[in-house]
């Protein structure tokens, strides 16, 4: 069926809205059980692929078909406790759910009429298990908007988008309003990009509308490559039309007729549904010629990225996606006056498109409501690293970083104390816990010498050494840059190789100094984003964990114990009890021993990998400072494998 009106959209909306409003909570005595089966990358990763099938099965083998059904659905976002599957009515949420547990669960829900109480969530803390999703804590700090739609619809059927009122956004512009009036209303509800330093959404898309060339283009940037973010993939996996929808306006607002989604070729479960879904739009007439009866004609490709950190860069990006090196370009002109070929380009990345349709919908000024003075709406946050509750969260702009990390978090495992928190991916800052009580926003965040960046959140604490946490994500940087301008190719190399010195116990106090003068002005000369923001961990880390470099300076010590060159492994003679399992599972072969006697360990074969520390039972195995950490030259320069290069060349 060709949708040509707002009629038309409504018969399908009416169609599937008795299975959305029974997910929702509503009673409408649709006499339907519906189990819902996350199907995103996290969840299908522990086989949830599996349990939907065995589900399927089970239902067929009982004779169950006509009273329950399984659907497919995007991520909840607790990734920590799948699979997930949550049935209704009732909402009961169903934790780690394997294959083995389908045929218990579907003779004691379904034909027994009660909860399965083992395979409910249970709170660390109180030991308490949660039947329904609504009283779980992780999710009532919580204000769903871009993923609003994950956790309620399947992804890949388009009527249960448009029962959730999908693409009726798209037929009002189209029918009712005009460029300017479209692009106003995203001015005034003040939404910023989302995928980095936010850029007012409103004024990028009057800029590009402002250009008389011709052809226009409309791009998404799906390059998510931050270590340990996720937003975008989620998105894109559970509600991939309202993408698509977002991208169509776009082109409507700025005179584009073609769009492409620049998306990780590792993503294959984004990239499945994202075809899937341009593939229903262009058969129900939402994609194509003449959308909706009018003159306005608009398709949607694809480009594969190869997984290049740097291609997350706009002027890089579009490099690639016309088959040329992904390498950022000066700015001016920007992407919105000369983009692709040349032409105009409008990019934005998933999630700011996935909030466009939600303002039209509900109004600028109830979106400008939301969140602070400069920042509005809600952000998505991926949490990892040690804390209770990993997953995908989305939280109102504002939010305290106390609120996620030990509200909807849980706080740290073990008992262990809250050390910092790195937002913004390798570009961004580590945060210590004297601001856990700062609001999140994009103000904020740069005035601590952090930023919002795409989203990423990983929490660190106690056993997590700052000096060795600027080292990776500098190591990281370095090497996803692209070396075409000399501060990022040759000023992260050199920062990297005095960071590499100061935890191999080779630092010297100057080198501090150095480590900063140098983090500046790769700052301030870099061509792009990568290389202006690569410096960020290590300037935080120095500013507030400064003690920790002057421990590793000039006590020669790791604070933290994570510097393996800084560490030393020591049998406690008093302890041991001869047993031999360190010998055995030490590969270097470092520790030796006799009947009866305490092993020993010797310091030069040790790769200090503590594998012996865990399989010792008396726990006799200490981990103790490196007495000598080798010599250090005068230029401060480490006189060791490639490390003899004069400071001058600095």
């Amino acid at each position: 069926m060709k949708i040509k009106s707002i009629e038309d959209i409504e018969k399908i909306k009416e169609r599937h809205l008795p299975l959305i409003k029974q997910r929702l909570g509503y009673r409408n005595g649709l006499g339907l059980t519906q189990i819902m089966v996350c199907s995103g990358t996290a969840c299908s990763s522990s086989e949830s692929r599996e349990v939907r099938l065995e589900l399927e099965q089970e239902l067929e083998r009982k004779g169950l078909q006509d009273r329950a059904r399984v659907f497919k659905t995007g991520c909840f976002g607790f990734c920590q406790y799948g699979p997930i599957v949550m049935i209704h009515p009732g909402e009961i949420f169903y934790c780690q759910v394997r294959p083995e547990d389908v045929q218990e669960l579907v003779e004691k829900h379904l034909v027994g009429g009660q909860v399965l109480e083992r395979l409910l969530y249970q709170n660390d803390s109180t030991k308490e298990r949660t039947p329904s999703i609504e009283d779980i804590h992780f999710f009532k700090a919580q204000r769903r908007i871009v993923l609003r739609n994950c956790g309620v619809i399947n992804p890949e059927k388009i009527g249960e988008y448009i029962a959730r009122d999908g693409y009726f956004a798209l037929a009002d512009v189209l029918l009712h309003k005009n460029r300017d009036e479209i692009i106003e209303i995203i001015k005034k509800s003040g939404l910023r990009g989302r995928g980095g330093a936010g850029f007012p959404t409103g004024k990028k898309w009057e800029l590009a509308a402002a250009q008389d060339l011709r052809p226009k283009y409309v791009v998404c940037n799906a390059d998510e490559g931050d270590p340990g973010a996720f937003m975008d993939r989620s998105i894109l996996e559970g509600d991939p039309h309202s993408i698509l929808e977002a991208m169509t306006i776009a082109g409507y607002c700025i005179g584009a007729n073609q769009g492409y989604i620049y998306v990780r070729a590792e993503y294959p479960i984004a990239v499945e549904r994202l075809e899937l879904a341009i593939g229903q739009a262009r058969e129900a007439g939402l994609l194509g010629k003449g959308l909706f009866g009018t003159a306005f004609d608009f398709d949607i490709g694809f480009r594969f990225g190869a997984g290049a950190f740097v291609c997350g860069e706009e002027t890089a990006l579009l490099h690639s996606i016309i088959g040329q090196r992904g390498e950022p370009r000066p700015r001016p002109p920007y992407p919105a006056q000369e983009g692709l070929w040349g032409k105009p380009t409008l990019i934005n990345n998933v999630e700011t498109y996935a909030n466009i349709t939600v303002i039209l919908r509900d109004g600028w000024e109830w979106y400008e409501g939301q969140g602070t003075a400069t920042s509005k709406g809600s952000k998505v946050f991926s949490l990892a690293g040690k804390i209770h509750n990993t997953g995908l969260i989305e939280v109102p702009m504002g939010t305290s970083l106390r609120t996620i990390i030990f509200d909807i978090g849980g706080g740290i495992p073990g008992g262990k104390r809250f050390k910092a928190v790195q937002t913004g991916g390798p570009s961004g800052g580590c945060i210590p816990s004297k601001y856990l009580d700062l609001p999140i926003d994009y103000e904020s965040l740069k005035e601590i010498g952090s930023m919002m960046g795409s989203g990423g959140m990983i929490v660190m604490d106690e056993e997590d050494c700052m000096v060795d946490i600027a080292r990776f994500y500098l190591e990281f940087s370095q090497d996803e840059s692209c070396g075409r301008c000399t501060p990022c190719r040759v000023g992260t190399k050199r920062l990297l190789e005095i960071l590499i010195r100061i935890t191999e116990g080779h630092g010297e106090m100057e080198d501090l100094e150095m480590l900063e003068e140098l983090s500046y002005d790769i700052r301030d000369a870099s061509l792009c984003g990568l290389g202006q923001s690569a410096p960020n961990p290590v300037l935080s880390t120095l500013r507030y964990f400064k003690d920790e470099y002057i421990a590793h300076v000039r006590d020669k010590h790791c604070p933290a114990g994570v510097c393996k060159a800084l560490l030393e492994y020591t049998v406690d003679e008093e302890k041991c009890i001869a047993c031999g399992l360190c010998a055995r599972t030490c590969a270097a072969q470092a520790i030796t021993g006799a009947p009866k006697q305490p092993y020993r360990i010797d310091p030069e074969k040790c790769t200090r990998c503590a594998a012996c520390v865990a399989k010792c039972p008396k726990k006799a195995i200490q981990k103790g400072i490196k007495k000598d950490v080798g010599n250090y030259g005068k230029t401060g320069i480490y006189a060791g494998p490639g490390g003899t290069e004069d400071r001058a060349t600095l």
